[in-house]
């Protein structure tokens, strides 16, 4: 069986015993190292697409698997049944790095959102004294914040949403960056407004300035809880610990994943203020995962790394570099449009020269790793430890791909 065959084999494999929930590039990945991955062919592919941000800090990278290492030889699980050793540090550590003092850990980014949408309604009726069943949390449209039952019910991605109702209600959907529409949806019944800071799988999409401080002060107005969530955009990615940085708000909740696991294992968590999650008590809700030892040692870990702005300040560097570079596409007229902040963009392609996947297809086929969105859309976000040199090689391959 040659390299070639192999491939095929695995991805045949693949096909017949997993279900078809995904429909991933023609390429199996054996190792991987920093940006760099190789497949079971030996052929190297860049990664620009780091997990969908969950590799901030790259493949492999040494003080996390060492962390992870570490752990494993100690104790991997408990449960929240008992008490371990760090469990503490974890969430004071991560308390102090979102500037807020109480943390709720679970362990993808879709639990970690189901877990804000529960403590905004608990809140809206312990606190803020709303009805029962009456509670109502505002979102925008194209929002995507994960796939589960509840979180599709709003939703307005109809590949989301077919076939899985009934859904569930309490929500409302405002086109995203539309302040009168947001404040014409806020009522005394709303307990949250739930948004991205940047909506990452609509294509990047950057609200228009000023409107992320207007719907903080909106929110604080009208004793409405303001839940950011920062599980793509978060902990490096645009060239802030977080995107709700570069426009001077902070929210009252944050909404935290992805990254905050290294991509070594599953970690999430929703970050607030005492009052806020002192809502929960006992056997209200939990995960037998959520902050389990190991995942505590690979998450403090991260955050020491955030703590020296290094990697912050990497993405503003490389993402300034890379927007320059889209920028000339964009002038050629191959793209159509160009968004994002720091280290993460998305770019459409110009009709002429093909389709999100295609075009990803082709950067494949030269050796880098993109992903498509809503048919145009190519998303371009690459391990915050990129070389300069390597980003501009994959940036040379976009351009001859599409014909620049």
């Amino acid at each position: 069986m040659d390299a070639r065959e192999t491939t095929e084999a695995f991805i045949a494999s693949a096909d017949a015993h997993s279900a078809h929930n995904y429909h991933p590039l023609p390429v199996v990945v054996a190792t991987a190292d920093g940006a760099w991955m190789t497949d079971v062919e030996g052929r190297r592919f860049l990664d620009m697409l780091a997990g969908y941000s969950a590799l901030n800090f790259g493949h492999g990278n040494r003080r996390l698997i060492e962390a992870a290492k570490a752990q494993l030889d100690r104790v991997t699980l408990t449960s929240r049944a008992f008490h371990h050793d760090r469990f503490a540090d974890f969430c004071r550590e991560l308390a102090a790095l979102c500037g807020m003092e109480t943390v709720l850990p679970m362990n993808t980014g879709a639990e970690a959102v189901e877990t804000a949408v529960k403590t905004a309604r608990k809140w809206g009726y312990r606190v803020k004294g709303v009805p029962a069943e009456m509670a109502k949390i505002v979102v925008a449209g194209n929002n995507f914040h994960g796939r589960t039952t509840t979180v599709i019910s709003f939703s307005t991605d109809p590949e989301a949403r077919a076939d899985f109702g009934p859904y569930t209600p309490g929500f409302e959907i405002v086109p995203y960056g539309d302040l009168t529409a947001m404040r014409a949806a806020v009522t005394e019944n709303t307990v949250a407004v739930l948004l991205e800071p940047i909506q990452g799988e609509a294509g990047v999409l950057v609200p228009p300035a000023g409107y992320l401080p207007a719907v903080r002060e909106l929110t604080r107005e009208r004793n409405v809880l303001f839940v950011a969530d920062e599980i793509q955009s978060g902990l490096g990615r645009t060239g802030r610990t977080f995107a709700c940085e570069h426009e001077g708000v902070v929210p009252d909740v944050y909404v935290l994943g992805k990254a905050l696991g290294g991509g070594v294992v599953p970690v999430s968590a929703v970050v607030s203020s005492a009052e806020v999650l002192g809502v929960f008590r006992p056997g209200e809700h939990g995960s037998t995962f959520g902050g389990n030892p190991l995942a505590c040692a690979v998450a403090l870990e991260v955050i020491e790394m955030l703590r020296s702005g290094e990697y912050q300040a990497r993405a503003a560097e490389l993402g300034a570099h890379l927007h320059r570079e889209l920028g000339l596409l964009k002038d050629s007229g191959r793209v159509t449009a160009v968004r994002g902040r720091g280290l993460w963009a998305g770019v459409d392609i110009a009709p002429a020269h093909g389709t999100g996947r295609e075009v990803s297809e082709r950067l494949m086929e030269r050796g880098v790793l993109v992903k498509d969105t809503h048919g145009v859309t190519v998303r371009i976000a690459p391990p915050l430890v990129i070389t300069e040199e390597d980003l501009d090689w994959g940036l040379a391959q976009l351009r001859a791909v599409l014909g620049a």
